[in-house]
C-alpha cells in the first residue's frame, strides 16, 4: 500500500513514523526545509510508546507525482486549500485522501476538488507537538487515529489501511476503521468544539473554568453542542456524553484546546473550522447561541487584532 503523508509535523509525523515502524513505506511531501532537517536528523519521535530516529522518504510540491493508494492530510484547517494544491499532482483514479482535520467543511471542499468516493472521514485524537529542532515529543496515552467510508462501507482500502497502522509495534497506534465515520466527527466535534469555545472565551483549562465558578457554564455549552449534533442526526452515545459532562465538571481538569495554545502563542486558529461550525449547528438546532456566539466573536476578534499587529508582545 504506497502511503503519502502531506507534512512531517506532530501529527502526520508520528502517525506516519509508526507505520514505518510497522513495515509499511510511507513518503513525506514536505516543505524545502523541512525536508533538509528530515534529510539530516531523520523522522525523530519521542514518546511513551518508544522512541523512533529513522530515514525518512521526501518528496516536494514540485516533485511529487502520482502512484498513491492513500494520501494523509494532517494539516490545520486553515491551510487547507493550500494543501489541496499541494497534492493535486498525487492524485488519480486509484487514490483515497484521508483528511484529520478538526471540524467538517473540509469534506466539501475535498469532494469538490477531488470527487466523491475519492475522499474518506476522519480523525485523530493525539497530544503532541514539533519542536524547533525537528522532534516530535508525543506526551501521553492519546494515539488514536479512526477513519472510515463517508458511506458506511467496509471497504478493502480503510481494512487495509488499518492493518498497516496496526502493524505499528508497542501498541503505539490505536487505528480503527469504522462504518459510522459521519457519527464519529461530530462526537469530536461536540467535545472539541465546546471545549475550545470554553478555553477560549475564558482563557483558561477547564478545571479552571470550574474553580471559577463555571460549572453550569460548561454544561449549558456542552448540552446545546449535543443537541446541535443530534438535529443534525448524529446523537452522541450516552456513555461518550456522560464522560464529556464528568469532565467538564472536573475541577483538577487541566484540559484545555489546541486552539488557546496556539491564540497564547500569537498564532493562527481554527475558529472558523471549530467554533464557526459549531455555532452554525447550534443556530439550525434551534438553541440559545449566545455562549457559543460569544466565543466565536472572542476568536475572530482576536483574528482582526492579531492582522492589525496588536497583540501583547
Amino acid at each position: 500500500m504506497r502511503i503519502l503523508i502531506l507534512g512531517a509535523g506532530a501529527l502526520g509525523g508520528y502517525f506516519g513514523g509508526r507505520l514505518l515502524e510497522g513495515g509499511a513505506s510511507p513518503v513525506f511531501l514536505v516543505r524545502p526545509r523541512r525536508r533538509e532537517q528530515l534529510a539530516r536528523d531523520g523522522l525523530v519521535i519521542e514518546s511513551p510508546f518508544g522512541a523512533l530516529r529513522r530515514p525518512v522518504e521526501t518528496v516536494t510540491a514540485e516533485t511529487v507525482g502520482p502512484g498513491w493508494d492513500v494520501v494523509l492530510l494532517s494539516c490545520k484547517a486553515y491551510d487547507l486549500e493550500d494543501s489541496i494544491a499541494a497534492i493535486r499532482p498525487a492524485v488519480d483514479g486509484r487514490t483515497a485522501i484521508l483528511p484529520v482535520l478538526n471540524g467538517l467543511t473540509h469534506i466539501q471542499a475535498l469532494e469538490a476538488a477531488f470527487g466523491q468516493g475519492r475522499v474518506l472521514g476522519g480523525l485523530a485524537r493525539i497530544n503532541a507537538t514539533l519542536t524547533p529542532d525537528g522532534t516530535i515529543r508525543h506526551f501521553d496515552q492519546f494515539r488514536a487515529i479512526t477513519f472510515g467510508e463517508l458511506d458506511g462501507t467496509m471497504s478493502p482500502r480503510v481494512e487495509a489501511l488499518q492493518a498497516a497502522f496496526r502493524a505499528a509495534p508497542n501498541d503505539s497506534v490505536q487505528a480503527r476503521a469504522v462504518p459510522d465515520i459521519r457519527a464519529q466527527m461530530w462526537d469530536k466535534l461536540v467535545f472539541l468544539g465546546t471545549l475550545a469555545a470554553a478555553s477560549v472565551l475564558m482563557r483558561a483549562t477547564l478545571g479552571e473554568i470550574v474553580r471559577g465558578g463555571g460549572t453550569a457554564l460548561l454544561q449549558r455549552m456542552l448540552e446545546g453542542s449535543a443537541t446541535a449534533a443530534e438535529a443534525a442526526g448524529y446523537p452522541l452515545k450516552p456513555a461518550a456524553l456522560d464522560s464529556y459532562r464528568k469532565m467538564f465538571a472536573d475541577p483538577g481538569s487541566g484540559a484545555n484546546a489546541s486552539m488557546l495554545r496556539d491564540l497564547e502563542a500569537g498564532g493562527r486558529i481554527e475558529v472558523d473550522h471549530v467554533v464557526g461550525t459549531l455555532l452554525e449547528a447550534v443556530r439550525a438546532a434551534g438553541v440559545d447561541p449566545t455562549l457559543h456566539e460569544a466565543a466565536y466573536v472572542h476568536g475572530k476578534s482576536y483574528e482582526q487584532r492579531r492582522a492589525a499587529g496588536r497583540l501583547p508582545r
